[in-house]
């Protein structure tokens, strides 16, 4: 089997075909988009050595591993192929660390404002 690294994890198959990952499931997939010979000279140099991937999140159209190139359908419909690389993934972002002065932003906008 290839070698597949994703954010800097060597992902390789850990399921077994007794546990494949059924039609329909939601998934994110990973999938080069260009080899560093091929981006833009303009780019910054840390960035031009490195290949450009994108993730993408949708529902496997056939039954499928982790690990293995399968192709999925998104959300809006498009058709996506790529390596799977999570099964149910989270969104897990948030806005950040707690900023005080952000907290009376609001209040003091209402002042200005019905004064």
């Amino acid at each position: 089997m290839r070698e597949i690294w994703v954010n800097k994890i060597n992902i390789k198959r850990i399921l077994e075909v007794d546990n494949l990952i059924k039609i329909g499931t939601f998934v994110e997939i990973t999938n080069k988009v260009l080899d560093p010979e091929d981006r833009s000279p303009v780019i910054p140099e840390e960035t031009k050595s490195t290949q450009l991937m994108m993730w993408v999140r949708g529902f496997t159209t056939t039954e499928c591993n982790l690990g293995e190139e399968t192709e999925i359908e998104t959300p809006s419909g498009r058709k996506v192929r790529g390596v799977v690389t999570a099964v149910e993934p989270a969104y897990t972002h948030d806005f950040g660390r707690y900023v005080s002065e952000i907290a009376y932003i609001g209040k003091q906008a209402k002042e200005m404002i019905f004064k």
